[in-house]
């Protein structure tokens, strides 16, 4: 019997990381957040447990909850068993993407003008392509790092996880043994800001905390009737009403610790001036440039009006009429939250929760931390790592759920004039091939040191 052939990674994990990220663009995995017309995420996970079991991994790939929705795990055996091991985790799964709004096709992988384009370039087949390029060097060359490392490459976190990171943690969580804390998206992507005495800093956004996501469906019952007459009891006009109450509302300014201290040095690098107590906080924070949209979103919960549904034909009231909202939630803010809702809606509308994903912050210290701000030291020695809260959610939501302690750590350096924020999700979705060279570089020092 001939055994299974073992092939040599490249001695530098960046030699084949721009690959790796433009073949798994090319995997169409689409997440409409619907079972029957979500595709690729099988055999997108499959090509990844390839590239793993080339070098020598077990790997062990699982459905989670439904035909289709592959996700690919990997132990690498550290040197220290009696240490936590550490969760690297990426998903495959992307939002749909429209052809025609592109410059090139969203799933080519084309790697032009010192970029790799399509749809998941940076949410997130970047550090997924990072992840299996370092893997693959650790397991070729024989490295063993100081404490175990699974990697986890999951499904469905662009539809809140169901059939992802929150099955895995509720149906296999052998899965996550002995595993204390995790990196994944959003964070260790550099910001430039301007210094205070001339010159340039880049500061690491290191994400410590994500806002909860709540969405909402309203729904107001009336009597049906004629719509030729006079109506005192319409359920469209009622839920339209709580609607616009709560898309107008301006929530609570709250400042959390990660807020703070990410102003805080800011400010200290920049000399810019944040006065918590001003009513023009957010003004100030305009400075920041197209981040600044990420950040006045953790100053406040946020409830978007986004879907609505009533009637069935023209001249007849409905009985009924509904409304989903989606609700981005503080840390602490839940219950303040759902009282400042109803007070909001009214008692003639009710709400329900159609998902309901809590808010996470950890704490900006200790030793995975430390790793985290020398391996970005190593490779850039004018970085500054600094928390900050992610206005989304990520699979670091389901995983918290275990007590592991997560934080977002993809790192990139990027250019200063591009928009990042804008790219999540956007069209023409893109990453700095150098960008993807330097995060590697990153990722293979801080796994050796974590």
């Amino acid at each position: 019997m001939v055994g299974k052939v073992i092939v040599t990674a490249p001695t530098d994990p960046r030699d084949a990381v721009v690959e790796l990220v433009s073949r798994l663009i090319q995997f169409d995995t689409t997440n409409t957040g619907e079972l029957d017309t979500t595709k690729g995420e099988a055999d997108c996970a499959r090509w990844v447990a390839q590239q793993l079991e080339e070098v020598g991994y077990q790997t062990e790939y699982i459905e989670s909850g439904a035909p289709g929705r592959g996700n690919v795990f990997a132990r690498l055996a550290g040197a220290d068993p009696s240490r936590g091991a550490l969760l690297i985790h990426g998903h495959l799964d992307v939002v749909p993407a429209e052809p025609a709004d592109w410059s090139v096709h969203p799933f080519s992988g084309a790697v032009e003008d010192g970029y790799v384009w399509g749809r998941g370039a940076v949410d997130m087949k970047d550090m997924v392509g990072m992840m299996i390029a370092v893997a693959r060097h650790f397991r070729a060359a024989g490295v063993t790092p100081p404490r175990d490392l699974v990697f986890a490459f999951v499904a469905d976190e662009e539809a809140g996880g169901k059939y992802g990171a929150h099955w895995l943690v509720e149906h296999r969580p052998d899965l996550f043994e002995g595993v204390t804390e995790a990196i994944g998206e959003v964070g260790g992507f550099s910001l430039t800001v301007p210094r205070r005495d001339g010159g340039e800093r880049r500061l690491y956004l290191i994400e410590t905390a994500e806002k909860g996501i709540a969405w909402m469906r309203l729904t107001a019952r009336g009597r049906a009737g004629h719509g030729s007459m006079v109506h005192d009891d319409n359920a469209v006009t009622a839920v339209a009403e709580a609607v616009a109450r709560l898309g107008r509302h301006q929530f609570p300014l709250v400042v959390t610790d990660t807020v703070v201290q990410f102003l805080t040095a800011v400010a200290e690098e920049t000399g810019y001036t944040f006065d918590l107590d001003s009513p023009d906080l957010e003004g100030a924070i305009g400075k920041l440039g197209p981040i600044a949209k990420i950040v006045k979103a953790t100053l406040h919960d946020t409830a978007n009006p986004t879907m609505l549904k009533a009637g069935y034909k023209a001249n007849v009231i409905p009985a009924s009429a509904e409304a989903v909202l989606d609700c981005r939630v503080l840390p602490g803010r839940k219950a303040a939250f759902e009282a400042e809702v109803d007070a909001l809606i009214g008692p003639d509308v009710t709400r329900e929760w159609v998902s309901d994903l809590p808010s996470y912050e950890t704490t900006f210290d200790g030793d995975l931390v430390d790793a985290m701000n020398a391996a970005l030291l190593a490779t850039d020695p004018d970085a500054r790592t600094v928390p900050y809260m992610l206005s989304g959610g990520t699979d670091a939501k389901a995983f918290a759920k275990l007590g592991i302690r997560c934080f977002g750590f993809i790192p990139l350096r990027l250019p200063p004039e591009l928009d990042f924020a804008a790219l999540f999700h956007g069209v023409d979705e893109r990453v700095p091939v150098d960008a993807l060279k330097f995060g590697t570089q990153v990722l293979q020092h801080f796994l050796t040191h974590c």
